[in-house]
């Protein structure tokens, strides 16, 4: 990892000298280590950081909402929203990989400890993103295909589901921030993209509420009705047939027009072009996850201190 002056900052950003530093005193948003001598010393991952938070003034976000999020959580999404490249990804694959092959014959043993001493290694965000959502994807392709017992597919899923649980328990609630409603409506049964969801928003600072999976439309408007959530989030993985994917989009589009409602998942993305007409959002991928959760932050702090 290399190490970098302020000159050398912001010639590699095209930030002046002084916001450099006004980002670090005022806003938190870089952390540089100093010297023997004093001077700042820059990081790889803060300079990286640094364009990452002008990219994102140039695309509408502005420093106070950024200074909201915090740093820590800017730079997981970073990391999220930054391209894996091929040798990134290798390393991964070949884990992907080894995990598999320890699951037909299924090796408890190996597997666990192949897959803990991974996940213990990298930041939670990266191994969410590279490892357990991945994992989870092989796995259900191989049990739709039946080429995996389906005991070992609810094994694998309650190891990753523990994992996520695991994390998330040891986050404090927020109980001020924007409160969230996360759930997989009536009829989905598979939870693990609902609780990756739950995980990141509590990380930013969001109060959530998790409620799992094949949720009644009644109970879900019924719980709206009492938490009155700033923004529900539901997770649709199965694509439906015409006549079932019309009904639960009315049944969306009756929940939207009380509450700012957003989906995702390959369900969601199969009606997509449909979502628009009912005021629903389609949040297609974990970036524009973040961005959405990072306009509810600012929105909300700023009708805090109004």
């Amino acid at each position: 990892m290399n190490i970098h002056r302020i000159h050398r900052v912001a010639k590699l950003t095209g930030l002046s000298k002084d916001v450099i530093r006004v980002w670090e005193r005022r806003f938190g948003l870089v952390k540089p280590s100093r010297s023997s001598n004093r001077y700042r010393e820059y990081s790889d991952e803060e300079v990286a950081l640094l364009r990452f938070v002008k990219a994102q003034m140039e695309q509408g976000a502005t420093i106070g909402s950024l200074a909201v999020e915090g740093h820590d959580s800017l730079v997981a999404r970073m990391r999220l929203a930054t391209p894996v490249s091929a040798e990134d990804q290798k390393p991964h694959e070949r884990l992907l990989d080894d995990l598999m092959g320890s699951l037909d014959p299924l090796d408890k043993a190996g597997f666990e400890r192949r897959l803990n001493g991974a996940v213990a290694v990298i930041p939670f965000e990266e191994a969410v993103q590279r490892i357990l959502l991945p994992l989870q994807r092989r796995v259900g392709e191989l049990w739709h295909q039946d080429r995996l017992n389906t005991a070992v597919e609810h094994y694998v899923t309650k190891i990753v589901q523990q994992k996520l649980f695991s994390v998330m328990n040891q986050l404090s609630v927020n109980e001020f921030g924007p409160r969230i409603l996360i759930a997989c409506p009536e009829g989905e049964t598979h939870e693990i993209g609902a609780q990756a969801v739950a995980y990141i928003a509590a990380t930013k600072g969001c109060h959530v509420y998790y409620l799992g999976p094949n949720l009644p439309s009644s109970d879900l408007m019924t719980f709206c009705e009492t938490i009155k959530p700033d923004l529900v989030l539901l997770s649709l993985t199965e694509v439906k047939p015409e006549a079932m994917a019309l009904q639960q989009l009315k049944e969306l589009e009756l929940l939207a027009t009380r509450w700012s409602v957003a989906v995702g998942g390959q369900g969601a993305r199969a009606i997509g072009d449909r979502l628009r007409d009912a005021k629903i959002e389609l949040l297609d991928d974990l970036t524009a996850l973040h961005n959405r959760l990072t306009s509810l932050l600012s929105a909300h702090a700023h009708a805090v201190r109004s």
